[in-house]
């Protein structure tokens, strides 16, 4: 279909990639159990539009930059590495001032608009996934495809809805268990269990976001 052949082998190693953990996991999960189910999905499909970025560069040659050029891999891995650090920072300071004002007021929700476009960020500034893209797809298209953009483009879209997928069973398992965890302990424990979550999460896309920065260029 499209010029592409064992389309039941890619789906079902896209699967296999898709449930393995990521930053992009750990920033769902952090979302789910902090803000809820409904946050959890707009990261979920935050990320997936980032997918769609590098699915369309891929379809179109435009990764194949990063895989030729080591300077651009670098600037790209950079700014990504960087952005990590601050999201990851930006959780762990908001579950600090969750705590300074759990007495007193309650903190400002975090607009949905800012989760979804974080989630976008963290995917689309991720240049390892444009290497993945570029490397993944080409191996499913026939050598006597029609047209290969389109058959990069059809692979991509079903690899990204399956993604997609996975990441909002994954937003919706960690809200639940989280509120499981809420409803069984006291008002109290039960925001001291987010606020020590959400510095977990976050401390953990710092690491990621050093290792990124410090790791080989290809």
């Amino acid at each position: 279909m499209f010029g592409t052949h064992d389309l039941w082998l890619f789906v079902l190693s896209g699967l296999m990639l898709n449930v393995t953990p990521g930053p992009d996991t750990l920033y769902i999960v952090g979302r789910s159990s902090g803000l809820g189910w409904t946050a959890g999905a707009v990261a979920a499909l935050g990320i997936g539009a980032g997918a769609l970025v590098h699915i369309l560069a891929a379809s179109l040659g435009l990764s194949a930059i990063l895989a030729a050029s080591a300077t651009a891999f670098r600037l790209v891995k950079f700014v990504g590495a960087v952005y990590l650090v601050y999201v990851g920072w930006s959780l762990v300071r908001a579950s600090t001032l969750r705590t300074d004002a759990a007495s007193t007021a309650r903190p400002a929700p975090v607009p949905m608009r800012t989760v979804f476009l974080q989630g976008f960020l963290t995917n689309v500034l991720n240049p390892k996934v444009a290497l993945f893209f570029l490397a993944f797809l080409p191996q499913f298209v026939a050598v006597d495809a029609p047209s290969k953009p389109l058959a990069l483009l059809f692979l991509g879209v079903i690899f990204d809805l399956n993604g997609t997928l996975w990441n909002l069973t994954v937003a919706w398992s960690a809200a639940r268990f989280s509120g499981r965890l809420s409803r069984r302990a006291s008002r109290s424990h039960g925001a001291a269990f987010k606020t020590w979550f959400d510095r977990a999460v976050g401390s953990l896309f710092i690491v990621v976001g050093v290792r990124l920065m410090l790791s080989r260029d290809h």
